[in-house]
């Protein structure tokens, strides 16, 4: 009776659909939920740190002078904490893996040269930033010694 059974389990696995997919050949299929590894879009980040502070496993490293964003993906937890604050929306969760490697290394992204349209467009920025700065101290200081004067007068 077993040599029976065994013989009808063989016919049936031989005519019947792999229960397995073939990884190599069959790319596996994530769902859009899936969490894989954290990605930085370092031209939209302004290293404002919100996503170090929030890392539960203090996986992320900001460095603001050195102008650079730092994961440990061996520490990764892959929680998605540091996507949802991201201010920016610069970080994204991509529905794939950690490649595979032999040595432990970390992800180090750093902030990309500006062309030269953008430095001009930023230098406008900060000298446009600079002229309301001084227009609002101006403001002030007239508002404080108006204020002083009135006092004076009473």
């Amino acid at each position: 009776m077993g040599s029976f059974h065994l013989t009808k389990m063989s016919f049936k696995n031989l005519f019947s659909k792999p229960a397995t997919k073939l990884y190599p050949i069959e790319p596996p299929v994530y769902t859009p939920m899936t969490k894989g590894r954290v990605v930085v879009d370092m031209k939209e980040c302004t290293l404002c740190s919100v996503c170090e502070k929030k890392c539960p496993s203090s996986a992320i490293t900001v460095d603001k002078p050195g102008e650079t964003w730092t994961l440990n993906p061996f520490a990764c937890v892959q929680c998605y904490a540091c996507v949802r604050v991201c201010p920016k929306d610069c970080l994204t969760m991509l529905a794939d893996y950690t490649p595979s490697a032999t040595k432990k290394s970390l992800v180090i992204e750093k902030k990309p040269e500006l062309t030269p349209e953008e430095k001009a467009a930023k230098e406008a920025k900060d000298k446009e930033k600079a002229e309301r700065v001084a227009a609002a101290m101006a403001k002030k200081a007239a508002k404080d010694a108006a204020a002083k004067a009135a006092d004076d007068t009473k």
